[in-house]
C-alpha cells in the first residue's frame, strides 16, 4: 500500500471518527467546514484525495489538527517524527514549500511547520477559527506577513505572533529564499 493510500484511508477513518465524536451529521460538518456534503462522503469513503485547503477547513471545523486527521499510527505518548516523514502539503516549481513537522492535541490542535518561500512567492490563508494563534520565527531571508490587510516585515532572527482569525498572507518580497518555523494553536471545539 502506498503512502498516499495510507493517508487517504487514515483521513477517511479519522474524519468519520471525529465527526461522530463531535456529534456532527454530514450536513453539519459540511456547513461548518464550507465544503460540500458530497466531498465529505467521498473523503469518508476514501474515494478522493482532497486539497490541503479542504483538509484544513475540515480540521478547523472539527477542532483537530491536520496531523490528527492524517495520523495512521496511534502510539505511545512520545512520538518522534523522522525528517523523511514530515508531510509536505504543497510546493511550487520555483522551490517554495511547507512541511508539517509535528502536531498534537493540547488541549486543541497544536502544529509545528517548516516553510520556505522563494522570492516573489506568497501563500494566502483564509481566517481560522476564533482563538487560533500563529507564532513564526524567520530563520532566513525576510517574511512579509500581511494580516487583515496590514503588512509587517519580519527579518531573519525575528519572530511574530498573531491571532489568525482574519485573512493572512505569508510572502517573500525579497531577492533570497525566506525560511521560517511556525507553530499554530487552534482552540478545541466544544
Amino acid at each position: 500500500m502506498s503512502d498516499l493510500d495510507l493517508l487517504t484511508q487514515s483521513l477517511a477513518r479519522n474524519v468519520k471518527r471525529w465527526r461522530t465524536e463531535r456529534g456532527f451529521t454530514l450536513d453539519t460538518l459540511a456547513g461548518r467546514a464550507g465544503v460540500s456534503r458530497g466531498m465529505l462522503i467521498q473523503i469518508e469513503q476514501a474515494r478522493t484525495n482532497p486539497s490541503i485547503g479542504t483538509v484544513v477547513k475540515i480540521g478547523d471545523a472539527l477542532g483537530v489538527s491536520i496531523t490528527t486527521l492524517l495520523d495512521y499510527e496511534q502510539g505511545p505518548k512520545v512520538r518522534v517524527v523522522p525528517a523523511d516523514q514530515a508531510v509536505r502539503l504543497w510546493h511550487t516549481d520555483a522551490g517554495s514549500y511547507n512541511r508539517l513537522l509535528a502536531g498534537t492535541e493540547a488541549p486543541g490542535p497544536l502544529e509545528m511547520w517548516d516553510w520556505r518561500l522563494m522570492p516573489g512567492e506568497s501563500s494566502p490563508s483564509d481566517p481560522h477559527p476564533a482563538g487560533t494563534v500563529e507564532l513564526v520565527h524567520v530563520t532566513a531571508g525576510e517574511l512579509t506577513l500581511t494580516v487583515d490587510g496590514t503588512s509587517y516585515r519580519v527579518p531573519a532572527g525575528a519572530s511574530a505572533s498573531f491571532e489568525a482569525d482574519s485573512p493572512h498572507v505569508y510572502g517573500n518580497e525579497g531577492d533570497e529564499p525566506m525560511e521560517l518555523v511556525m507553530a499554530v494553536s487552534v482552540p478545541p471545539v466544544h
